[in-house]
């Protein structure tokens, strides 16, 4: 296999990906297929534990208290809501939490010179992705189920899942590499990422909290996602081109700058494992 350097051009987080679509793919497949082998129920889990979160998420927030939205025209209307947020916050964290441990447990192909170990961080992402097609699967059903038929904006639900997908590979890059040095990252990002849970509009809409805070969520990687999905998916809007449009370039920025820093320090991996 001949490495082949992204540089420093702006398609550099793309190329990580294309140069290299069949190792990760690979990979990826082998890893989900590996979290369900030997299962009574194998991939199906991938349908059961999501159903089974929302479950618990919709009768404490909307029977024990009392959750509603604004701009919801029934309480049925909740659970979609809902998981229309969790669909994007699984998806990051999957990839996130993984990270800070990522090449340590991948240490074998740090020590193979003709491995381009930049490509790692995307298995997780990958698995990540797979869920989430999975998870919007589920949400389009509910909302036909709870709702009505889903309106034709679904089709844009793509284009919101994508920009988290970059912006999370940009932070999954910088926890792989600070992972390598600095073993504790994996607890912190733990706590980081369940924090972002309830200070990201998840379980409640952002008007609901004071207008003297309501600009810091702008500063969390899932508002937007949330935001967007749920208007394309629930409300039958379409996006808000504006805020996409700034959260990919965001995204891109992210994306370029942690592989930046993943490209810098990976040098000394090989003298850590």
């Amino acid at each position: 296999m001949k490495i082949r350097h992204p540089g420093w051009l702006p398609l550099a987080p793309f190329n990580t990906f294309l140069w290299h679509r069949p190792l990760i793919l690979r990979l990826a497949a082998r890893e989900v297929a590996a979290r369900y082998r030997g299962s009574l129920m194998g991939a199906l889990w991938a349908v059961a534990v999501p159903l089974m979160m929302l479950t618990v998420y919709s009768f404490v927030f909307g029977v024990v208290f009392r959750a509603r939205w604004s701009g919801a025209s029934d309480a049925k209307d909740f659970p979609v809501v809902l998981f229309a947020g969790l669909v994007c916050f699984w998806m990051f964290s999957e990839s996130a939490t993984r990270a800070p441990s990522l090449i340590r447990e991948n240490a074998v192909y740090v020590k193979k010179i003709v491995f381009p170990v930049y490509v790692l961080p995307w298995v997780p992402m990958l698995s990540a992705l797979f869920n989430a097609v999975i998870g919007l699967g589920i949400l389009v059903a509910g909302r036909w189920v709870l709702v009505g038929p889903p309106p034709v904006t679904t089709l844009f639900a793509p284009l919101i899942l994508l920009p988290l997908a970059l912006m999370t590979m940009g932070i999954a890059w910088v926890f792989a590499s600070i992972g390598m040095y600095v073993r504790d990252l994996g607890h912190i990002v733990g706590v980081l990422v369940s924090a972002m849970m309830f200070l990201s509009p998840i379980f409640y809409p952002p008007e609901a909290v004071p207008e003297a805070f309501r600009h810091f969520l702008q500063f969390s990687p899932l508002t937007v996602p949330v935001e967007q999905l749920r208007a394309v998916v629930v409300w039958g809007n379409a996006p808000d081109w504006t805020a996409l449009g700034l959260y990919s370039l965001a995204a891109w920025a992210v994306a370029w700058a942690g592989l930046s820093w993943f490209l810098k320090t990976q040098k000394g991996f090989a003298d850590v494992v």
